[in-house]
């Protein structure tokens, strides 16, 4: 499996290599637990649950639960599987108590029910669950991947936005990655970024953000069509969406097709009016874009000048952060001097 990591950049207690090198924790929230109210559970019951998984006997129902998640009618197995995801939603040893007394794979066969409120409450449920460190690598080597991309496919709203980040979870582990790819999530998520709402989209990015560190899901990515729902985002500043949609560029523009993409998809324009009028942040990013994009290609370096870039970039190197500044020198010297070797090097070192 070929790993390209993008340059020192910290996300989700993970360093990452990217053409950014700034801090990007905001830009990315981290898939927490569930936030939907799509259980009607009163107060009460909430404190009843708790108090009883933190008895001594709290083994002996989450077994119980487990029981009802086997061979339950399905109305008792949604009523199981809700009562599992309210013990996992906010306490990890609560997680870890689930997982223990074996209700991880029950809850995976929930994912292939026909009945797409149950499949919806199996992978809230799972998400939780994965938000425990110590449960991450058990989901997936119990067979969760294949069943959340297919909820990821075919599930309610939720239970796609829910996937999303469950498997977001998942690919912490880098094994997974290349897993979630081939096993047909890549496109789905591009679907989501594209088609979801607000929080789909989130999800979705964030998923493909940390998925495209690898390879073969760059070119997936590529392939699925994922840089024309990008460039939208990107050229929308009302989307809330242009600092993920920027980050998730920026991982795949390492690979000669995505650059191609980028250029076919009218990118170009909206980068450069990202550096003119973006958040210092989105213009330090999409100034490194630039610089990628730029740096071995003539043709590009032409474009970015006739899209008017220099006066811009040369507002930057004055303007911007440190790093922001070094990146908008490099690349004005660049586009002024398009045939000078030594300057498109300089630029490599930059971007990388």
């Amino acid at each position: 499996m070929e790993m390209e990591n993008p340059a020192n950049f910290s996300y989700m207690g993970r360093n990452f290599s990217d053409l950014s090198n700034g801090d990007n924790s905001s830009a990315f929230s981290e898939c927490n637990s569930d936030r939907s109210e799509e259980f009607p559970t009163t107060s009460s019951q909430s404190r009843r649950l708790l108090i009883a998984c933190a008895s001594d006997n709290s083994d002996d129902m989450i077994q119980q639960l487990v029981a009802v998640l086997e061979a339950g009618s399905t109305e008792a197995q949604k009523q199981a599987a809700m009562e599992i995801r309210l013990l996992a939603k906010n306490k990890s040893e609560n997680r870890l108590k689930i997982a223990r007394n074996g209700a991880i794979k029950p809850l995976i066969s929930l994912l292939s029910s026909s009945d797409l409120q149950l499949q919806e409450y199996g992978v809230t449920a799972i998400l939780n669950l994965s938000l425990c460190d110590e449960n991450k690598e058990l989901i997936a080597s119990s067979g969760a991947i294949k069943p959340l991309v297919r909820s990821l496919k075919t599930g309610t709203a939720t239970a796609k936005e829910n996937a999303a980040c469950a498997l977001l979870r998942l690919s912490q582990i880098e094994e997974n990655k290349a897993a979630i790819g081939r096993s047909g999530a890549i496109p789905l998520l591009v679907n989501l970024l594209e088609c979801g709402g607000f929080r789909g989209k989130k999800d979705a990015s964030t998923a493909l953000y940390s998925l495209c560190s690898v390879k073969e899901n760059k070119i997936r990515a590529v392939e699925s069509g994922i840089m024309k729902p990008l460039v939208e985002l990107m050229a929308d500043f009302g989307s809330n969406m242009v600092d993920k949609s920027a980050y998730v560029l920026s991982v795949l523009v390492s690979v000669p097709e995505a650059r191609a993409a980028l250029v076919e998809e009218g990118g170009i324009p909206v980068l450069v009016e990202i550096v003119e009028v973006g958040s210092q942040r989105q213009k330090e990013i999409s100034v490194a874009i630039l610089l990628k994009l730029c740096e071995n290609s003539g043709v590009h370096r032409n474009m970015v000048v006739r899209e008017g870039a220099i006066p811009p970039l040369v507002a930057l190197s004055q303007s911007g952060t440190n790093r922001a500044k070094q990146k908008a020198e490099t690349l004005t010297e660049l586009l002024r001097q398009p045939r000078s070797g030594n300057v498109a090097a300089r630029a490599s070192d930059v971007s990388l």
